[in-house]
């Protein structure tokens, strides 16, 4: 990694236990977190990975939403831990929110531009729009329930059978422009812009079956690093500081945040396709080793920003006694 070996503290200074949350199937993630807990130890700040549902996670002082990639099918036992824990990060208004991409209409409410977004609960008649389709769960992750179709009897039949588990259903047309330049996703630390990747259409053809990662938790991505225009960091703002006014914090209390953007690449109308502020890779394998290493301090500096917001740091520590 690049970064020297530093020894712990010392045990006389309170060492607040920070918990990276992963999920059963993947309890450290899918590799691109790995150096984290590094980084943060670089900062005498002692933490470890553990599964959002591990009996342990009740001694944490601080966790941080990373990996929990499995709640989409557990939402509200997930929805009931995260609340049941010390402290969150993302916080917990914001998770709550985020969770359902219903937020899009929050965000389009407020002037951002998205993604035509059509809602269905499960008790509610499917509509289909004219032309090709992605119709995918409300509460979803890793693409995981999302499909493209042509034929409207296949996208009927699949929004419908995601009606029959009693799940929301969100149908969306089917931008081409994601073929030739993929998805843009826009990393923001602290409430400002990071890093960005792109991500290549992540849906084969409709009749091709996608490719699952083997974990099977989420559709296989191929990403490489990119340099947004400005316009583009723009929306990603603009969307950041939408999603802070609804959930009630400031921009600077989101450790983390990405935004999925289509277009902007060689014309002037993105749009935004999600915003992930529950667990969104961050894509820090896409960076060069000194880039990431500024990279993971920002993230490292927000942790402890946020660690003196809750009174679990050294000022927080004194002022207690």
């Amino acid at each position: 990694m690049g970064r020297p070996d530093v020894r712990l503290g010392r045990p006389d200074i309170f060492h607040p236990r920070i918990v990276l949350a992963g999920c059963p199937q993947l309890v450290a993630g899918d590799g691109d977190d790995a150096e984290l807990v590094a980084a943060l130890r670089v900062r005498d700040l002692h933490a470890r990975w553990l599964s959002w549902d591990d009996p342990e996670m009740t001694q944490a002082d601080l966790v941080i939403l990373r990996a929990t990639w499995d709640y989409p099918e557990r939402l509200d036992e997930f929805l009931t831990w995260a609340g049941s824990v010390r402290n969150v990060l993302n916080p917990l208004p914001v998770v709550r929110w985020n969770i359902d991409k219903r937020y899009l209409n929050d965000l389009a409410a407020a002037g951002i531009p998205t993604v035509p977004s059509m809602f269905f609960a499960s008790d509610e008649p499917i509509v289909l729009p004219d032309g090709e389709l992605v119709i995918k769960p409300a509460v979803a992750g890793g693409s995981r329930g999302a499909g493209r179709f042509t034929c409207p009897e296949a996208a009927r039949n699949h929004a419908e059978a995601l009606q029959d588990e009693g799940r929301t259903v969100l149908i969306q047309p089917y931008d081409p422009r994601v073929d030739q330049h993929g998805e843009t996703a826009l990393v923001f630390l602290n409430g400002e812009p990071s890093h960005a990747f792109t991500k290549a259409a992540l849906l084969p053809p409709p009749g091709t079956a996608a490719e699952v990662d083997e974990s099977g938790l989420f559709h296989s991505e191929r990403l490489a690093p990119v340099k947004p225009t400005s316009a583009l960091w723009r929306l990603g703002a603009a969307a950041l500081a939408a999603a802070a006014t609804q959930c009630g914090v400031a921009m600077t209390d989101l450790l983390y945040a990405r935004v999925d953007v289509i277009g902007g690449v060689a014309d002037d109308d993105p749009r935004l396709l999600e915003l992930e502020l529950v667990e969104p890779s961050l894509g820090w394998r896409q960076l060069e080793t000194e880039e990431r290493d500024l990279a993971q301090r920002k993230f490292v500096i927000g942790v402890e920003d946020a660690l003196e917001r809750l009174g679990l740091g050294p000022l927080g520590q004194r002022g207690r006694g």
